[in-house]
């Protein structure tokens, strides 16, 4: 069973990251002047940032993954993010996407750095080996020969920016 939901986190990542790609072509479309429909950009937000904070609990509390430091700071900028965006949906902040930004920016380059580490091409830090099994340079998972738990952050990270850039956009020029 833990393998199967491995391997479904796996696909909705791939997923995710055609998603990513399909919301950057239309974000550039929208910011050269169409007008983006942001009636959903929240909940998908809350949808996306919900799916990986539970799929990252999954990891840790059910399949037993011990979380390394660089896991712990990509938590700390996505589970906030499930809460705030389910907020912002609930009471339509129309300016959430404004002060929600920090957030996937931050967990996203944190993302990218924890790749850099568990594919050699960065020394992990002696904190690292310290924090889990291994340290950062661990490979819990490697689905598809890619899809590792940073990359699958890193696709949360870039799905949720990526919603909200053309709310950023729409704020600036209302």
């Amino acid at each position: 069973m833990t393998h199967g939901i491995i391997v479904a986190l796996a696909v909705l990542g791939v997923v995710g990251q055609v998603l990513a790609g399909l919301l950057v072509v239309l974000g550039l479309i929208w910011l050269a002047g169409a007008r983006a429909p942001l009636g959903y950009v929240r909940w998908l937000a809350f949808l996306v940032s919900a799916i990986a904070t539970g799929g990252s609990l999954f990891f840790s509390e059910v399949a037993h993954f011990v979380p390394c430091e660089l896991c712990w700071f990509q938590r700390i900028c996505m589970f906030p993010l499930s809460i705030t965006t389910l907020l912002a949906a609930l009471f339509n902040d129309r300016r959430a996407a404004r002060y929600l930004l920090p957030l996937p920016l931050v967990g996203a380059g944190v993302s990218v750095y924890h790749l850099l580490v568990e594919n050699g091409v960065v020394k992990q830090a002696q904190t690292c080996l310290i924090s889990a099994p291994g340290g950062c340079a661990t490979k819990w998972i490697n689905e598809f020969g890619y899809v590792t738990i940073p990359t699958l952050a890193l696709t949360g990270f870039a799905l949720v920016l990526a919603l909200f850039l053309p709310a950023v956009s729409a704020e600036t020029h209302a």
